[in-house]
């Protein structure tokens, strides 16, 4: 197993579509000051030349703060800068070309939205972890499909690192994790949340209570 993977867990922040790089690096920081240690940086909207800028500031961000960060759809970003890792969807390329691309020594994930038999594959195939969702409403992705939560509890049984995402807030998160969620990934209520490092405490000590 690679020894990264153990960093898939507890809080796992997901960065919002934003052109505004300085904003984009300040909210990360307070997500990280309120103890996120895993950050996907997931921009559908930037020019390559954004999302390089973007995630190489991020990724010297996280060095600053012992974070990982992943890269979401965009291998090539990811080896390019020297990330710890990337996740992929359904539509972006097969697991084992990201793999062929980034090495052993990279960490990827893969969305396996509420199908089990599509996380088998993953695994079978080399993932290091896998996520699923959406398990509430979605502001980022309104039209995805549910997934129930005993669908995190027949993952554990792949033995990798369990990721949910989906409406995720610190007022529901708790059942994601009681039903085996290792992880949880959450977008907007930690970048539009007022006060950004308390919204990640409180999803911090979810897992602290909970898990211990």
């Amino acid at each position: 197993m690679n020894p990264l993977t153990k960093a898939i867990s507890g809080l796992y922040a997901v960065t919002p579509d934003t052109e505004d790089s300085a904003a984009l690096c300040r909210m990360t920081q307070a997500v990280l000051e309120g103890g996120a240690r895993v950050i996907q940086y997931r921009n559908k909207t930037a020019t390559p030349a954004l999302r390089r800028a973007q995630a190489t500031a991020l990724l010297d961000l996280c060095k600053n703060y012992s974070a990982i960060l992943l890269i979401n759809d965009h291998v090539e970003l990811a080896a390019e800068i020297g990330a710890h890792g990337a996740h992929i969807g359904g539509e972006d390329g097969s697991l084992a070309a990201a793999r062929a691309h980034l090495g052993t020594q990279k960490l990827i994930g893969v969305s396996c939205y509420r199908e089990l038999p599509r996380a088998q594959a993953a695994v079978d195939g080399g993932a290091d972890y896998i996520a699923f969702g959406s398990f509430y409403a979605s502001t980022v992705k309104p039209g995805a499909v549910r997934a129930p939560l005993s669908l995190l509890t027949s993952a554990r049984a792949f033995g990798v690192p369990v990721v949910a995402i989906g409406g995720i807030t610190p007022d529901n998160a708790g059942a994601l994790i009681k039903a085996g969620a290792d992880a949880v990934a959450v977008i907007s209520a930690l970048y539009a949340a007022p006060d950004a490092t308390a919204a990640a405490q409180r999803f911090c000590q979810l897992f602290e209570t909970i898990k211990s």
